[in-house]
Protein backbone atom coordinates (compact mmCIF):
# COMPACT_ATOMS: atom_id res chain seq x y z
CA UNK A 1 0.00 0.00 0.00
CA UNK A 2 1.01 3.61 -0.39
CA UNK A 3 1.07 6.02 2.42
CA UNK A 4 -2.12 7.82 2.69
CA UNK A 5 -3.51 4.41 2.36
CA UNK A 6 -1.27 2.99 5.16
CA UNK A 7 -2.19 5.98 7.37
CA UNK A 8 -5.72 5.16 6.55
CA UNK A 9 -5.85 1.02 6.78
CA UNK A 10 -2.61 -0.88 8.42
CA UNK A 11 -2.79 -2.83 11.60
CA UNK A 12 -6.84 -2.64 11.75
CA UNK A 13 -10.09 -4.02 9.93
CA UNK A 14 -12.38 -3.65 12.25
CA UNK A 15 -13.54 -4.40 15.46
CA UNK A 16 -14.14 -8.23 15.46
CA UNK A 17 -17.20 -7.65 18.57
CA UNK A 18 -19.02 -4.91 16.82
CA UNK A 19 -17.80 -4.65 13.37
CA UNK A 20 -16.93 -0.73 14.04
CA UNK A 21 -14.29 0.83 11.64
CA UNK A 22 -13.09 3.08 13.85
CA UNK A 23 -9.76 2.22 16.08
CA UNK A 24 -11.57 1.98 18.92
CA UNK A 25 -10.58 3.66 22.68
CA UNK A 26 -9.04 0.91 25.17
CA UNK A 27 -9.67 2.84 27.69
CA UNK A 28 -8.60 0.75 30.62
CA UNK A 29 -5.98 0.34 32.69
CA UNK A 30 -5.30 -4.07 32.60
CA UNK A 31 -6.21 -6.97 30.60
CA UNK A 32 -7.45 -10.24 31.46
CA UNK A 33 -5.42 -13.39 31.71
CA UNK A 34 -7.13 -16.66 30.27
CA UNK A 35 -5.48 -18.53 32.98
CA UNK A 36 -2.05 -18.63 35.10
CA UNK A 37 -0.69 -20.14 32.50
CA UNK A 38 -1.56 -17.10 30.13
CA UNK A 39 -0.09 -14.63 32.24
CA UNK A 40 3.18 -16.23 32.89
CA UNK A 41 3.34 -16.77 29.43
CA UNK A 42 3.25 -13.31 28.24
CA UNK A 43 5.09 -11.67 31.38
CA UNK A 44 8.01 -13.72 30.08
CA UNK A 45 7.09 -12.62 26.22
CA UNK A 46 6.69 -15.83 24.79
CA UNK A 47 3.35 -15.00 23.59
CA UNK A 48 2.04 -11.48 22.08
CA UNK A 49 -0.68 -9.80 24.04
CA UNK A 50 -1.89 -6.91 26.49
CA UNK A 51 -0.65 -7.05 29.98
CA UNK A 52 -1.26 -3.64 31.37
CA UNK A 53 -1.73 -0.18 29.33
CA UNK A 54 1.61 1.40 31.23
CA UNK A 55 3.58 -1.40 28.50
CA UNK A 56 1.08 -1.77 25.96
CA UNK A 57 -2.75 -1.01 24.73
CA UNK A 58 -4.38 -2.24 21.65
CA UNK A 59 -5.37 1.49 20.35
CA UNK A 60 -1.89 2.41 20.85
CA UNK A 61 -1.12 -0.39 18.77
CA UNK A 62 -2.62 0.56 15.93
CA UNK A 63 -0.58 3.98 15.75
CA UNK A 64 2.77 2.15 16.92
CA UNK A 65 2.14 -0.45 13.80
CA UNK A 66 1.28 2.37 11.18
CA UNK A 67 4.51 5.08 12.02
CA UNK A 68 6.42 2.13 11.33
CA UNK A 69 4.77 0.67 8.52
CA UNK A 70 5.18 4.67 7.20
CA UNK A 71 8.89 4.90 8.15
CA UNK A 72 9.39 1.23 6.57
CA UNK A 73 11.05 -0.08 9.89
CA UNK A 74 10.16 -3.33 12.10
CA UNK A 75 8.37 -2.14 14.91
CA UNK A 76 7.06 1.05 17.05
CA UNK A 77 7.13 1.75 20.55
CA UNK A 78 4.07 4.54 21.35
CA UNK A 79 4.98 6.81 24.55
CA UNK A 80 3.56 10.27 26.30
CA UNK A 81 5.74 12.51 24.32
CA UNK A 82 8.64 13.42 21.80
CA UNK A 83 10.95 13.85 24.16
CA UNK A 84 10.06 10.76 26.04
CA UNK A 85 10.42 8.88 22.82
CA UNK A 86 14.10 10.33 22.63
CA UNK A 87 15.38 9.78 26.21
CA UNK A 88 13.71 6.03 26.16
CA UNK A 89 15.91 5.55 22.77
CA UNK A 90 18.67 6.43 24.24
CA UNK A 91 18.23 5.19 27.35
CA UNK A 92 17.66 1.96 25.75
CA UNK A 93 21.58 1.80 24.57
CA UNK A 94 23.29 3.81 27.49
CA UNK A 95 24.25 3.67 30.85
CA UNK A 96 26.85 5.77 32.86
CA UNK A 97 30.12 5.75 31.00
CA UNK A 98 29.16 5.75 27.49
CA UNK A 99 28.49 9.16 25.44
CA UNK A 100 26.25 9.88 22.13
CA UNK A 101 27.65 12.15 19.40
CA UNK A 102 25.23 15.14 18.28
CA UNK A 103 24.83 17.21 15.79
CA UNK A 104 24.78 20.90 17.40
CA UNK A 105 21.21 22.09 15.78
CA UNK A 106 18.43 20.92 17.90
CA UNK A 107 15.23 21.22 18.97
CA UNK A 108 14.96 23.60 22.31
CA UNK A 109 14.07 20.78 24.71
CA UNK A 110 16.07 17.88 23.04
CA UNK A 111 19.09 20.53 23.67
CA UNK A 112 18.45 20.67 26.89
CA UNK A 113 17.76 16.82 27.78
CA UNK A 114 21.29 16.71 25.79
CA UNK A 115 23.25 18.88 27.90
CA UNK A 116 21.86 18.38 31.05
CA UNK A 117 19.91 15.79 31.91
CA UNK A 118 21.90 12.92 29.91
CA UNK A 119 25.16 14.25 31.65
CA UNK A 120 23.62 13.95 35.20
CA UNK A 121 22.93 10.40 35.10
CA UNK A 122 26.50 9.35 33.39
CA UNK A 123 25.87 9.99 29.97
CA UNK A 124 28.32 12.72 28.12
CA UNK A 125 26.59 13.98 24.88
CA UNK A 126 29.20 15.04 22.22
CA UNK A 127 28.25 17.94 19.94
CA UNK A 128 29.66 18.31 16.75
CA UNK A 129 31.04 21.26 15.47
CA UNK A 130 28.72 20.94 12.18
CA UNK A 131 26.14 18.69 11.12
CA UNK A 132 28.97 17.12 8.00
CA UNK A 133 29.72 13.47 8.60
CA UNK A 134 33.03 14.54 8.87
CA UNK A 135 32.70 16.47 11.83
CA UNK A 136 30.66 13.76 13.39
CA UNK A 137 33.00 11.18 12.46
CA UNK A 138 35.85 12.77 14.72
CA UNK A 139 33.77 12.81 17.91
CA UNK A 140 33.17 8.81 17.84
CA UNK A 141 34.93 6.58 20.02
CA UNK A 142 34.80 3.12 21.63
CA UNK A 143 32.13 4.33 24.23
CA UNK A 144 29.89 5.91 21.67
CA UNK A 145 26.73 4.50 21.67
CA UNK A 146 24.53 6.12 18.67
CA UNK A 147 24.91 9.17 16.55
CA UNK A 148 21.55 11.78 16.77
CA UNK A 149 20.51 13.99 14.42
CA UNK A 150 17.21 15.78 12.84
CA UNK A 151 16.00 15.39 9.51
CA UNK A 152 15.19 18.99 9.03
CA UNK A 153 16.79 21.32 12.36
CA UNK A 154 14.07 22.63 14.58
CA UNK A 155 14.10 25.38 14.17
CA UNK A 156 17.26 26.10 12.19
CA UNK A 157 15.42 24.64 9.08
CA UNK A 158 18.87 22.60 8.16
CA UNK A 159 18.71 19.10 5.93
CA UNK A 160 21.48 16.81 7.20
CA UNK A 161 22.97 14.27 4.86
CA UNK A 162 21.47 10.98 6.47
CA UNK A 163 23.29 8.78 4.21
CA UNK A 164 26.42 10.06 4.69
CA UNK A 165 26.30 10.35 8.69
CA UNK A 166 24.84 6.53 8.23
CA UNK A 167 27.69 5.81 6.66
CA UNK A 168 30.17 7.05 8.90
CA UNK A 169 28.42 5.75 12.32
CA UNK A 170 27.96 2.20 10.70
CA UNK A 171 31.77 2.47 9.62
CA UNK A 172 32.75 2.76 13.68
CA UNK A 173 29.63 0.08 14.55
CA UNK A 174 27.04 1.99 16.30
CA UNK A 175 23.32 3.21 14.95
CA UNK A 176 22.35 6.04 13.65
CA UNK A 177 19.28 8.07 15.11
CA UNK A 178 16.98 10.44 13.44
CA UNK A 179 14.11 12.61 14.55
CA UNK A 180 11.94 12.83 11.70
CA UNK A 181 9.34 14.52 13.69
CA UNK A 182 9.38 17.83 10.97
CA UNK A 183 9.58 16.10 7.94
CA UNK A 184 7.28 13.09 8.58
CA UNK A 185 7.20 9.68 6.81
CA UNK A 186 5.59 11.35 4.37
CA UNK A 187 8.56 13.49 2.79
CA UNK A 188 11.06 11.49 4.18
CA UNK A 189 12.08 8.22 5.05
CA UNK A 190 15.31 7.93 6.88
CA UNK A 191 15.49 4.29 6.99
CA UNK A 192 15.33 3.97 3.30
CA UNK A 193 19.28 5.88 3.64
CA UNK A 194 20.59 4.03 6.70
CA UNK A 195 18.61 5.45 9.83
CA UNK A 196 18.54 2.47 12.31
CA UNK A 197 16.24 4.37 14.64
CA UNK A 198 14.01 6.91 13.61
CA UNK A 199 11.76 9.01 16.80
CA UNK A 200 9.00 11.38 16.36
CA UNK A 201 7.03 14.02 18.45
CA UNK A 202 3.51 12.79 16.91
CA UNK A 203 2.29 15.86 18.91
CA UNK A 204 3.12 17.66 15.97
CA UNK A 205 2.30 16.77 11.87
CA UNK A 206 1.34 13.74 12.60
CA UNK A 207 -1.63 14.49 14.94
CA UNK A 208 -1.78 17.89 13.34
CA UNK A 209 -4.29 19.63 15.77
CA UNK A 210 -2.74 20.60 18.61
CA UNK A 211 -4.84 18.60 20.79
CA UNK A 212 -2.51 15.41 21.83
CA UNK A 213 0.96 14.92 23.27
CA UNK A 214 2.43 11.40 21.96
CA UNK A 215 5.84 10.54 21.02
CA UNK A 216 6.87 7.50 18.57
CA UNK A 217 10.13 5.50 18.49
CA UNK A 218 10.69 2.80 14.98
CA UNK A 219 13.33 0.20 15.05
CA UNK A 220 14.71 -0.17 11.28
CA UNK A 221 15.32 -3.54 12.64
CA UNK A 222 18.33 -3.49 10.26
CA UNK A 223 21.46 -2.56 12.93
CA UNK A 224 23.57 -5.85 13.67
CA UNK A 225 23.51 -5.86 17.68
CA UNK A 226 24.34 -9.31 17.95
CA UNK A 227 27.71 -8.89 16.44
CA UNK A 228 28.67 -6.59 19.07
CA UNK A 229 27.78 -7.94 22.40
CA UNK A 230 30.58 -6.13 24.78
CA UNK A 231 29.47 -2.44 22.68
CA UNK A 232 25.40 -3.29 23.16
CA UNK A 233 25.40 -5.40 26.41
CA UNK A 234 22.24 -4.17 27.25
CA UNK A 235 20.95 -6.30 24.26
CA UNK A 236 23.23 -9.28 24.64
CA UNK A 237 23.37 -10.56 28.04
CA UNK A 238 20.88 -11.17 30.52
CA UNK A 239 18.37 -8.57 31.70
CA UNK A 240 17.94 -8.35 35.01
CA UNK A 241 15.35 -6.02 35.07
CA UNK A 242 13.33 -8.60 32.86
CA UNK A 243 14.07 -11.77 34.46
CA UNK A 244 16.99 -12.50 32.69
CA UNK A 245 15.70 -12.25 29.25
CA UNK A 246 18.49 -11.92 26.41
CA UNK A 247 17.16 -9.54 23.61
CA UNK A 248 18.82 -10.39 20.63
CA UNK A 249 18.32 -14.19 21.18
CA UNK A 250 14.37 -13.89 22.09
CA UNK A 251 13.56 -11.03 19.48
CA UNK A 252 16.74 -10.89 17.12
CA UNK A 253 16.12 -8.13 14.65
CA UNK A 254 13.82 -6.34 17.10
CA UNK A 255 15.86 -6.79 20.26
CA UNK A 256 16.06 -2.94 20.50
CA UNK A 257 12.50 -2.02 20.44
CA UNK A 258 11.59 -4.65 22.61
CA UNK A 259 13.67 -3.74 25.15
CA UNK A 260 12.70 0.01 25.04
CA UNK A 261 9.57 -1.61 25.71
CA UNK A 262 10.05 -3.69 28.53
CA UNK A 263 12.80 -1.90 30.70
CA UNK A 264 12.44 2.07 30.06
CA UNK A 265 9.28 2.00 29.11
CA UNK A 266 7.85 -0.52 32.05
CA UNK A 267 10.36 0.77 34.55
CA UNK A 268 9.29 4.61 34.14
CA UNK A 269 6.01 4.68 32.92
CA UNK A 270 5.38 7.69 30.61
CA UNK A 271 2.95 5.67 28.45
CA UNK A 272 0.78 7.10 26.14
CA UNK A 273 -3.34 7.66 26.83
CA UNK A 274 -5.56 5.24 24.26
CA UNK A 275 -7.89 8.16 24.43
CA UNK A 276 -4.38 10.29 22.44
CA UNK A 277 -3.38 7.40 20.41
CA UNK A 278 -7.15 7.66 19.00
CA UNK A 279 -7.10 11.36 17.88
CA UNK A 280 -3.39 10.77 16.80
CA UNK A 281 -4.82 8.63 15.08
CA UNK A 282 -7.63 10.41 13.16
CA UNK A 283 -4.56 12.87 12.23
CA UNK A 284 -2.83 10.56 10.82
CA UNK A 285 -5.31 9.85 8.37
CA UNK A 286 -5.00 12.88 6.61
CA UNK A 287 -1.28 13.68 7.34
CA UNK A 288 -0.16 13.09 3.42
CA UNK A 289 -3.11 15.28 2.27
CA UNK A 290 -2.08 17.85 4.72
CA UNK A 291 1.70 17.76 4.03
CA UNK A 292 1.01 18.44 0.53
CA UNK A 293 -0.79 21.89 1.61
CA UNK A 294 1.30 22.79 4.15
CA UNK A 295 4.27 22.44 1.71
CA UNK A 296 2.49 24.44 -0.94
CA UNK A 297 1.80 27.24 1.22
CA UNK A 298 5.29 27.21 2.73
CA UNK A 299 7.25 27.66 -0.50
CA UNK A 300 4.65 30.47 -1.44
CA UNK A 301 5.36 32.35 1.69
CA UNK A 302 9.14 31.75 1.31
CA UNK A 303 9.21 33.59 -1.93
CA UNK A 304 7.06 36.10 -0.55
CA UNK A 305 8.57 37.11 2.82
CA UNK A 306 12.35 36.82 0.24
CA UNK A 307 10.72 39.45 -2.08
CA UNK A 308 9.67 41.58 0.86
CA UNK A 309 11.98 44.70 1.50
CA UNK A 310 11.67 44.80 5.07
CA UNK A 311 12.82 40.97 5.12
CA UNK A 312 16.69 40.71 5.79
CA UNK A 313 17.10 36.99 5.34
CA UNK A 314 15.15 34.12 4.84
CA UNK A 315 15.59 30.45 5.32
CA UNK A 316 13.87 27.81 3.88
CA UNK A 317 15.73 24.54 1.96
CA UNK A 318 13.01 24.89 -0.52
CA UNK A 319 14.48 28.08 -2.05
CA UNK A 320 16.62 27.21 -4.61
CA UNK A 321 19.58 29.55 -3.34
CA UNK A 322 19.53 28.14 -0.25
CA UNK A 323 22.74 25.97 1.31
CA UNK A 324 20.89 22.77 1.49
CA UNK A 325 18.49 22.82 -1.10
CA UNK A 326 20.06 19.51 -2.77
CA UNK A 327 19.58 17.77 0.43
CA UNK A 328 16.24 18.91 0.48
CA UNK A 329 15.79 17.72 -3.11
CA UNK A 330 17.64 14.18 -2.33
CA UNK A 331 15.71 13.32 0.87
CA UNK A 332 12.41 15.35 0.60
CA UNK A 333 11.73 15.59 -3.16
CA UNK A 334 12.79 19.07 -2.52
CA UNK A 335 10.13 19.60 -0.07
CA UNK A 336 10.99 20.42 2.98
CA UNK A 337 8.02 20.38 5.48
CA UNK A 338 6.82 23.45 6.56
CA UNK A 339 8.92 25.11 8.91
CA UNK A 340 10.98 28.50 7.69
CA UNK A 341 12.59 31.06 9.83
CA UNK A 342 13.43 34.67 8.28
CA UNK A 343 14.46 38.26 10.25
CA UNK A 344 13.91 41.54 9.74
CA UNK A 345 15.81 44.54 8.94
CA UNK A 346 15.03 46.21 11.81
CA UNK A 347 16.44 43.67 13.91
CA UNK A 348 15.15 42.08 17.74
CA UNK A 349 13.28 45.15 18.01
CA UNK A 350 11.40 45.31 14.34
CA UNK A 351 10.97 40.85 14.89
CA UNK A 352 9.14 41.57 18.30
CA UNK A 353 6.90 44.53 17.36
CA UNK A 354 5.81 42.09 13.68
CA UNK A 355 5.46 39.34 16.09
CA UNK A 356 2.94 41.16 18.44
CA UNK A 357 1.24 42.04 14.91
CA UNK A 358 0.20 39.08 13.51
CA UNK A 359 -3.50 38.08 13.21
CA UNK A 360 -3.95 34.56 11.90
CA UNK A 361 -0.70 33.12 12.70
CA UNK A 362 -0.66 32.06 16.44
CA UNK A 363 1.69 32.94 18.76
CA UNK A 364 2.92 30.13 20.71
CA UNK A 365 5.76 27.21 20.50
CA UNK A 366 4.36 24.12 19.21
CA UNK A 367 5.02 23.16 14.95
CA UNK A 368 2.75 21.14 12.84
CA UNK A 369 -0.73 21.88 13.31
CA UNK A 370 -3.03 23.06 10.96
CA UNK A 371 -3.21 26.68 11.95
CA UNK A 372 -0.09 28.81 11.15
CA UNK A 373 2.03 29.46 13.81
CA UNK A 374 4.86 31.60 15.10
CA UNK A 375 7.54 31.74 17.38
CA UNK A 376 10.66 33.62 18.58
CA UNK A 377 13.08 31.01 19.82
CA UNK A 378 15.28 32.88 21.28
CA UNK A 379 13.28 34.17 24.09
CA UNK A 380 11.34 31.25 23.90
CA UNK A 381 12.12 27.41 22.59
CA UNK A 382 15.85 27.95 23.10
CA UNK A 383 15.86 30.68 26.63
CA UNK A 384 17.90 28.30 28.75
CA UNK A 385 21.11 28.66 25.88
CA UNK A 386 23.38 31.72 25.90
CA UNK A 387 24.13 33.60 22.68
CA UNK A 388 27.32 31.09 21.98
CA UNK A 389 24.54 28.33 22.26
CA UNK A 390 21.72 29.67 19.84
CA UNK A 391 24.09 30.37 17.15
CA UNK A 392 25.23 26.85 17.27
CA UNK A 393 21.65 25.85 17.03
CA UNK A 394 20.83 28.19 14.06
CA UNK A 395 18.89 30.53 15.74
CA UNK A 396 19.33 34.61 15.49
CA UNK A 397 18.57 36.80 18.07
CA UNK A 398 16.00 38.62 15.52
CA UNK A 399 14.37 35.21 14.14
CA UNK A 400 11.00 34.35 13.69
CA UNK A 401 9.85 31.02 13.01
CA UNK A 402 7.09 30.03 10.89
CA UNK A 403 5.03 27.09 11.35
CA UNK A 404 3.28 27.03 7.78
CA UNK A 405 -0.55 25.86 8.24
CA UNK A 406 -3.38 24.87 5.66
CA UNK A 407 -5.48 28.55 5.64
CA UNK A 408 -5.79 30.02 2.26
CA UNK A 409 -2.75 31.27 1.13
CA UNK A 410 -4.13 34.81 0.48
CA UNK A 411 -4.50 34.72 3.83
CA UNK A 412 -1.69 34.42 4.97
CA UNK A 413 0.13 36.64 2.94
CA UNK A 414 -1.95 39.40 3.94
CA UNK A 415 -1.57 39.19 7.80
CA UNK A 416 2.34 38.57 6.81
CA UNK A 417 2.01 41.86 4.83
CA UNK A 418 0.42 44.15 7.52
CA UNK A 419 2.77 42.42 10.36
CA UNK A 420 6.06 43.71 8.48
CA UNK A 421 3.92 46.71 7.65
CA UNK A 422 3.27 47.30 11.16
CA UNK A 423 6.80 46.58 12.28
Amino acid sequence: MKDATIALHHGFKSDPTTKAVAVPIYQNVAFEFDNAQHGADLFNLDVPGNIYTRIMNPTNDVLEQRIAALEGGIAGLAVAAGSAAIHYAIQTLTQAGDNIVSTPQLYGGTYTLFAHLLPSFGVDVRFARDDSPEAIAELIDDKTKLVYCESIGNPAGNIVDIEGLAEVAHARHVPLMVDNTVATPILCKPIQFGADIVVHSVTKYVGGHGNSLGGVIVDSGNFPWAEHPQKFASLNTPEPAYHGVVYTEKFGPAAFIARARTVPLRNTGAALAPMNAFLLLQGLETLALRMERHTDNAIQVAQFLKAHPLVAWVSYAGLADHPHHELARKYMGGKPSAILSFGLKGGYAAGVRFYDALQIFKRLVNIGDAKSLACHPASTTHRQMNEEEQAKAGVKPEMIRLSVGIEAIEDLLQDLDQALRQA
